[in-house]
């Protein structure tokens, strides 16, 4: 007989007041105007750009904030394509909030790793809500001063980390909260992609600039996912990363140790075929659950079950429409800044050790992220 629990109630809350006098979405409305700059313009921003441009008529983008001649006009192509206005380029980010700043609302930052901090802090100090790509900083220094500045700002700052954003890893992590599942065992996570192929003579490769290889770049993914399954710190961590020859990791695999003495494995691959994939399997002492590094689904056996099956949860259209819902008060922030201190401090851990020839190496304890 197939197990009765049903898809765990997501939380929702409704909007507050925005204490620096910026619109902001009702509650009731999927797609009210927002006015967003775009800075960055490459690969993963057209990317976006596909997910945002045909299903969100409200959202303009009138300005974006691009160095690269090639990268704007590809941009402007892809605007040209779906019938929508092109944006002019401004390639200082200083220029554009001093110029443009007072007329937009958000800023969608999807540049390399190094200048996050500095860009999401001028975006915050200009009064405007800020999605930021991952990973979100590139120390947990860095984490803990844009804290500040969120804080500070009183502006809304959400982490384009496609799990903490999905319904389906939501879902997952309030089920396994729940209990319904029993206690958690054991998590086991893999990512995997022909990332080096991919990113070699790129930024993704310079390590001042990437602050890691795959383990940091599609890799985040991994770490942030899973540590929202296990809702608890890690206290332990050993690492190995292997460069293949290349000046950042290309393949890596570490093991921790959770609070509640749950242990994790975390196995990357970046050298595979052409190819972009990942499994995460979480085990309890009443069944098991299985998704994705991107919660693009997932799958349940519960202790009546005898053998995993879908489990339906909320459609969702990207890492836009899920900063909107956030924006909108719709629902809590799942990607709050705390996730980037909380990967900021496993990255550590995991570098530390990995330097130490897999050493165990203890990983700061911070605040779960709820």
């Amino acid at each position: 007989m197939p197990s009765t629990f049903s898809t765990p109630q997501l939380p929702t809350k409704t909007s507050s007041p925005d204490p620096r006098g910026r619109s902001r979405l009702r509650p009731d409305d999927d797609d009210a105007s927002v006015r967003m700059a775009l800075v960055g313009c490459g690969g993963m921003a057209r990317h976006h750009l596909r997910a945002i441009l045909p299903h969100f008529p409200n959202t303009t983008i009138p300005v974006v904030c691009e160095p690269s001649p090639a990268a704007y006009e590809a941009t402007a192509a892809l605007f040209a394509e779906y019938g929508r206005p092109v944006p002019r380029n401004e390639p200082s980010l200083a220029r554009l909030l001093r110029d443009d700043g007072a007329e937009l609302d958000a800023a969608f930052l999807v540049t390399p790793h190094a200048v996050h901090h500095d860009q999401a802090v001028a975006c915050l100090e200009a009064g405007l809500d800020v999605l930021l790509e991952k990973p979100m900083v590139m120390t947990a220094a860095e984490a803990e001063s844009l804290i500040a500045a969120v804080e500070r700002s009183g502006r809304l700052l959400v982490v384009a980390f496609d799990g903490s954003l999905s319904p389906a890893i939501r879902a997952a992590a309030a089920l396994l909260r729940s209990g319904e599942l029993g206690r958690l065992l054991n998590i086991s996570a893999t990512v995997w992609q022909g990332w080096d192929a991919g990113t070699l003579g790129t930024w993704r490769q310079v390590p001042a600039i990437a602050g890691g290889g795959f383990l940091f770049d599609t890799g985040a993914h991994m770490l942030n996912t899973v540590a929202d399954l296990a809702g608890e710190p890690f206290v332990d961590v050993a690492a190995w990363l292997d460069n293949q020859g290349r000046d950042v990791d290309i393949t890596g695999v570490a093991m921790g140790r959770l609070a509640s003495g749950a242990l994790v494995t975390f196995n990357a691959c970046g050298a595979t075929a052409p190819s972009c994939a990942s499994d995460v399997r979480v085990f309890c002492t009443e069944g098991m659950l299985r998704t994705g590094v991107w919660g693009r689904f997932l799958e349940v056996h519960g202790p009546d079950d005898e053998e995993m099956r879908s489990l339906e949860v909320p459609a969702s259209r990207g890492v836009w429409q899920q900063f909107l819902a956030v924006r909108a008060g719709q629902i809590p922030n799942p990607s709050p800044p705390a996730v980037g201190l909380r990967m900021a401090r496993l990255w550590d851990a995991i570098q530390s050790s990995a330097r130490q020839g897999g050493r165990p190496v203890p990983c700061q304890i911070g605040e779960e992220v709820a």
